[in-house]
């Protein structure tokens, strides 16, 4: 294993630490909003691991909230009685990116408690799937993580499916170039290497969503 995929793995497992820590500190209540909550892990992850980076903004997002991607930048919700919450954070740990998201139900609503238990099973299938190729555009892993959507009774609600990951800074594109990105736009081979030769790390990160009743999931981690 290179070292660099050991160190990914070593800062996942922090970030992993992390989200068992809020859980386990029943930080996600009703009552609170979006903005405390995402305060309260940024000050728990500075207490515990000294982490005070993060190599994206950090994504905290409740009830209607949860049907918007990355890009938006919606309004502050309070988080609500039965509600449904995801986080997305990229803290970096020693100068290596993690990224993780997962889903959070509060309540015991059947639906909810479906969508956050069918992306996490739809991840898990669509890593085994991957794992299988030798050669893939990152435009077909996108179009397989939307079929998935589509089979599993969702709806697709991410504008991309994962992206490159490594030490901070990892590689950067101007705007609008897509082929460091699991998107539909990028037909390039997922298992090239870098401009250094290097083998590529990728995250996967899927993004399921009910319009209709106004609730999103969202599962993201290490996929290479």
């Amino acid at each position: 294993m290179s070292t660099t995929k050991t160190k990914l793995i070593w800062a996942e497992n922090i970030a992993l630490q992390l989200f068992k820590a809020v859980e386990d500190r029943h930080l996600i209540t009703a009552g609170k909003s979006e903005k405390q909550l995402n305060a309260d892990v940024f000050n728990l992850a500075n207490e515990m691991f000294g982490i005070e980076k993060h190599w994206h903004k950090r994504i905290v997002r409740s009830g209607a909230n949860t049907l918007l991607p990355y890009n938006e930048n919606p309004p502050d919700l309070i988080i609500q009685e039965d509600d449904i919450v995801f986080f997305d954070f990229g803290p970096i740990i020693e100068d290596w990116e993690a990224d993780l998201g997962r889903t959070y139900v509060i309540g015991n609503d059947p639906h909810k408690h479906k969508l956050k238990g069918d992306i996490e099973k739809a991840w898990k299938e669509t890593k085994e799937w991957f794992e299988k190729q030798t050669k893939l555009p990152s435009s077909e892993l996108f179009h397989y993580t939307v079929a998935k959507a589509k089979e599993y009774g969702w709806e697709f609600g991410g504008e991309l499916a994962g992206h490159l990951i490594g030490q901070f800074p990892h590689e950067r594109l101007a705007p609008g170039n897509y082929s460091l990105y699991v998107h539909p736009g990028n037909h390039t081979d997922m298992f090239l290497p870098d401009a250094n030769g290097n083998k590529r790390e990728w995250i996967l990160e899927i993004h399921f969503v009910d319009r209709e009743k106004e609730i999103g999931g969202f599962f993201e981690q290490l996929l290479t």
